[in-house]
């Protein structure tokens, strides 16, 4: 008969009463940030909406058979991941921040295996070895990795608080280094920028002295340098965006079509379902989906989507400015880094500002493994970012009397 009875009250902060006795999941949406789940839940269905639009020029390009083709094949299959992958992030939101962190090093280990099992048991897809196909299933490890990663350097950064003379920093750089050995073997030359400027944004947050930072910056130009002369993937994707080598004859390249597609459909677009320049893009479904908003949707819903990416993370440095513990502000910094990093390459691409860099626009663009590593990084972040309401967070400034 306890269950029936009244819950207990107590005073919170404000003068509001607050019930001494709650269940996990009401103290999970107490402390959640609500704000930012529904950003998050706004740009899925914003996704669902896209995908429906582009999946007509997947489904004509990938199928042998015109006559039985089903135009909305891939809005019904990203439907499927978003069934799966909301339920992912919202049990993972719910985890204690302990628990959140060892999932992540957990993660972390797991998918860095799978990442050097790539050459071995990996699946050749448009050039580049990137995924494991087992029975039943496919993936990608570099994007589960992705969230791991950041969250795991951020544990090994924070330990500098602790105890100065731990080697964090040359660990940390040690399994940044082999895992972009291992992205650019594959080739995947935009996912080893993404992990190494996560790498140099959680040094910088972390408070090292600002001479390795300046060492750090010109160790970065001189691998550009490098990359140009000797990694062939690098330097072909420079080249395609510069207009080097470039045969007119040929017709126009990726980069053209994207831009050629996005400024279509004007300020306003030209409705849902009306756009033509679509179906001469590669990959519209994913890579160049912004294009494909832009053509349908206009450049004004473009420039709104941009704006939720920015108010996602504008959300979550606000919610650091008064948070003390150094773990938890690398870690959520490095998840916020990693997430609007992905979504700024990925629209400077389609807007012609990036070479191409086959990077997904986060939770808009199509694809299994993306939507469930995301969909487990934001979980994270959520529930790195969880806290008391009712708890006073102001700074308590002692008076000596003097």
């Amino acid at each position: 008969m306890d269950r029936f009875r009244p819950a207990k009250i107590a005073k919170g902060f404000g003068g509001r009463t607050v019930p001494r006795e709650r269940t996990a999941l009401a103290i999970w949406f107490w402390e959640i940030d609500r704000v930012l789940l529904s950003l998050i839940v706004a740009l899925i269905a914003i996704g669902l909406v896209a995908v429906a639009a582009a999946s007509p020029v997947a489904a004509i390009d990938r199928s042998t058979d015109a006559v039985s083709v089903t135009p909305l094949i891939y809005f019904y299959r990203q439907l499927m991941w978003v069934a799966i992958g909301l339920p992912v992030m919202l049990v993972v939101s719910m985890l204690p921040r302990t628990q959140a962190r060892r999932l992540a090093l957990i993660a972390a280990v797991i998918f860095f295996v799978a990442l050097m099992l790539v050459p071995v048991l990996g699946e050749v897809k448009n050039g580049a070895k990137r995924w494991i196909h087992l029975p039943g299933m496919r993936f990608q490890p570099s994007e589960f990795l992705k969230p791991a990663y950041v969250v795991s350097i951020a544990w090994l950064l924070s330990l500098r608080a602790k105890d100065k003379t731990l080697p964090v920093i040359p660990l940390s750089f040690g399994v940044t280094a082999m895992i972009a050995l291992l992205l650019m073997r594959q080739p995947d030359f935009g996912q080893t920028v993404v992990f190494c400027a996560c790498w140099a944004a959680l040094l910088l947050l972390s408070g090292v002295a600002m001479r390795y930072i300046g060492l750090l910056c010109g160790a970065a130009l001189g691998l550009f340098v490098l990359t140009y002369m000797f990694y062939e993937n690098g330097r072909q994707r420079i080249n395609d965006f510069l207009g080097i080598g470039h045969d007119p004859m040929t017709g126009p390249d990726q980069a053209d079509l994207a831009h050629r597609t996005i400024t279509n459909g004007g300020f306003t677009g030209v409705g849902p379902g009306g756009g033509q320049a679509k179906f001469h893009l590669p990959e519209a479904h994913t890579d160049y989906i912004f294009s494909v908003i832009g053509e349908e949707f206009g450049l004004l819903a473009c420039i709104a989507i941009a704006c939720v990416y920015l108010a996602i993370v504008v959300r979550v440095l606000l919610r650091l400015l008064d948070e003390e513990d150094s773990f938890t502000i690398l870690a959520a910094a490095g998840l916020t880094t990693e997430f609007g990093l992905q979504a700024i390459i990925n629209m400077g691409v389609n807007a012609q500002i990036f070479p191409s860099k086959g990077m997904t626009l986060p939770f808009i663009s199509y694809g299994g493994s993306s939507m469930l590593a995301l969909c487990f990084g934001v979980g994270l972040l959520l529930a790195f970012t969880r806290r008391n309401p009712f708890m006073d967070r102001t700074p308590v400034v002692k008076w000596s009397g003097r």
